[in-house]
């Protein structure tokens, strides 16, 4: 049973959320982070990543700059930038890349639902990525950034978001990159009742992306408790900003692999060894996997197709019965030396948005080999989540990113 909640949402005016909203805080370096919130200074960047508006020599991390991202949200709101709703309400988010559509629901998700595991994670959180946003949204005394999370479709949520999806948006524009966004408020009170209520016959929510944002603001949450000697639950700190969609809009992308080298094997062993447990077949043009066991692979200006003997997957649990758990079982390990991904610098990811021209390139300059993935499909994620089970690292590549700024919520 889950506990999702409507919120007095934090928004900016109309005319200007299309200048506000900005790609989550850590898509950028510092450099990149400095160039955007210069082309654009209304981005919510400059709140995300206050360090933009300090000299490169003052510390990412130094207390002021957590100061300044509070300050220049008090700013922004008494300038009338952002607007403070008066009642508790849901929002829809649909976002649209390549003409494919994705609706979620804005909503605000239990500290007590990740702590007892309703929420379910698939990844590990790193602590000092945690540290940074801790100390965010602490200083700031709200939520800034969205955690993307991902429930078994509901059918009353769906026709409520449709009929509500026919009205006129709050906001509607598109992106420098290409994607449009689109924003509707449910403040009716039997609409809020009925979302509310359907929450609550599900079991399982699951974090799709945002796994340290989440960490974050849940332990800010039971620091707050723990300070707070008139704790009664109700305070919006046991909350946090969610974004929930059906798993039936979610699209994974591939999340490629590329390696330095072939561990001192020249190619013609490589390949021999490729064929214990790969059927390898030639390919004139790039390959893009189109079934679950089918792995592309391009080295020495050459492509192939990997099909993994049936075998590898019989008799696994959720994690290693994943294409990037064979891959890494029986090629990248074993063959390639590629011992654990984390933190081995002779192995790098590509998200699949770059396309197969991108592992081409790589192969051909810094590394010396590529590989294309299938998918990991959200099925896949809920199986290893419902396990409790951790995924590889680098298995979903989530598009479009949710955008920051559109809504934010205030824990006092």
């Amino acid at each position: 049973m889950a506990t999702i909640k409507p919120f007095q949402c934090i928004r900016p005016e109309k005319s200007v959320a299309h200048r506000v909203a900005a790609l989550p805080y850590d898509v950028y370096n510092r450099q990149e982070a400095k160039a955007e919130v210069q082309r654009e200074p209304l981005s919510f960047l400059k709140i995300d990543r206050a360090e933009t508006g300090f000299d490169d020599s003052v510390d990412t991390y130094a207390p002021e700059v957590y100061e300044r991202a509070k300050e220049l949200l008090q700013k922004d709101i008494e300038d009338g930038i952002y607007e403070k709703d008066a009642d508790d309400a849901y929002y829809i988010y649909e976002l649209i890349m390549g003409g494919r559509s994705q609706t979620g629901l804005v909503a605000c998700a239990a500290v007590d639902d990740y702590v007892n595991n309703v929420i379910k994670k698939h990844e590990n959180t790193r602590e000092d990525k945690e540290i940074d946003r801790i100390t965010h949204v602490d200083t700031c005394g709200a939520q800034t950034g969205p955690i993307f999370l991902a429930y078994r479709s509901q059918q009353t949520i769906n026709e409520i978001v449709a009929r509500i999806q026919e009205t006129e948006p709050l906001y509607d524009f598109t992106a420098i990159d290409g994607i449009t966004h689109k924003v509707w408020k449910i403040a009716d009170k039997s609409d809020v009742t009925e979302i509310k209520k359907s929450f609550q016959g599900v079991d399982s929510i699951y974090i799709a992306d945002g796994h340290h944002r989440a960490a974050s603001a849940v332990k800010v949450g039971l620091k707050r408790r723990e300070e707070n000697p008139h704790h009664n639950g109700g305070e919006e700190y046991n909350y946090f900003l969610s974004v929930l969609f059906p798993h039936d809009q979610l699209m994974i992308m591939d999340y490629n692999r590329t390696v330095k080298d072939l561990n001192g094997l020249t190619e013609e062993d490589f390949l021999q060894k490729v064929q214990e447990h790969f059927r390898l077949e030639r390919e004139d043009k790039p390959v893009k996997p189109e079934s679950k066991g089918t792995f592309g692979m391009y080295v020495g200006k050459q492509w192939y197709r990997l099909t993994a003997v049936p075998a590898l997957y019989e008799g696994k649990d959720a994690v290693g019965s994943l294409d990037v758990s064979v891959l890494q079982d029986y090629l990248l390990g074993p063959i390639l030396g590629i011992g654990d991904p984390r933190t081995d610098a002779r192995i790098d990811f590509v998200g699949g948005i770059r396309g197969l021209s991108e592992l081409e390139k790589r192969a051909q300059e810094d590394m010396m080999i590529s590989f294309s993935m299938f998918p990991t499909s959200i099925t896949e994620l809920f199986d290893v989540a419902d396990q409790n089970l951790l995924m590889p690292p680098k298995s979903t590549w989530f598009e479009p990113k949710l955008r920051s700024g559109l809504f934010i919520h205030e824990i006092g």
